[in-house]
């Protein structure tokens, strides 16, 4: 049973564009619907991690307000990070799903159990997945691959229980 999902970040939970101002300070597009989704995720029993190959103050930010309990940022070989992960908290790709969209995703997201995207993934992204979202990456895309997973094992109605009778959502 899955009870770890890996988000990346830029593409992902994000539109994918980086936009820099004048003044040097970089902005990311998140969208409000999958943040509510990723809050709540823990309540029923996930653990939810970053994995991206960017550092990002934004990230870090939007990790704390998402509840997110584990950000890896900086990652240039995933792969090798996810399996140094595995090993340090004895775990297997088995209990993970990775949400992901680019090629810096594929080896990483190839050891997990269940692997999605969204609807404008790379090609070769979108050729591993056992979920491809009909959003695109920074409308929706995380917060339909979720409901999927809750779906699929069960979780949604459970969920849906604890998000209507929770006093803490944003």
């Amino acid at each position: 049973m899955i009870d770890h999902i890996i988000f990346d970040i830029d593409g992902t939970l994000t539109d994918g564009g980086i936009y820099i101002s004048s003044n040097g300070v970089e902005v990311k597009r998140f969208q409000a619907k999958d943040g509510l989704l990723v809050r709540m995720l823990p309540r029923v029993g996930f653990t939810t991690m970053i994995m991206t190959g960017r550092n990002s103050e934004l990230t870090s930010i939007r990790a704390e307000d998402l509840c997110i309990s584990e950000v890896l940022q900086g990652i240039n070989d995933k792969e090798a990070a996810l399996r140094d992960y595995f090993k340090k908290h004895k775990l297997s790709g088995e209990r993970f799903a990775f949400i992901g969209d680019d090629l810096n995703d594929y080896e990483a997201m190839k050891l997990c159990a269940f692997k999605a995207c969204p609807a404008d993934a790379t090609k070769e992204i979108r050729d591993i997945c056992d979920y491809v979202s009909t959003e695109k990456g920074g409308s929706g895309a995380v917060r339909e691959i979720c409901e999927y997973l809750l779906r699929e094992q069960g979780k949604y109605e459970s969920f849906l229980g604890i998000f209507i009778h929770s006093e803490n959502i944003r």
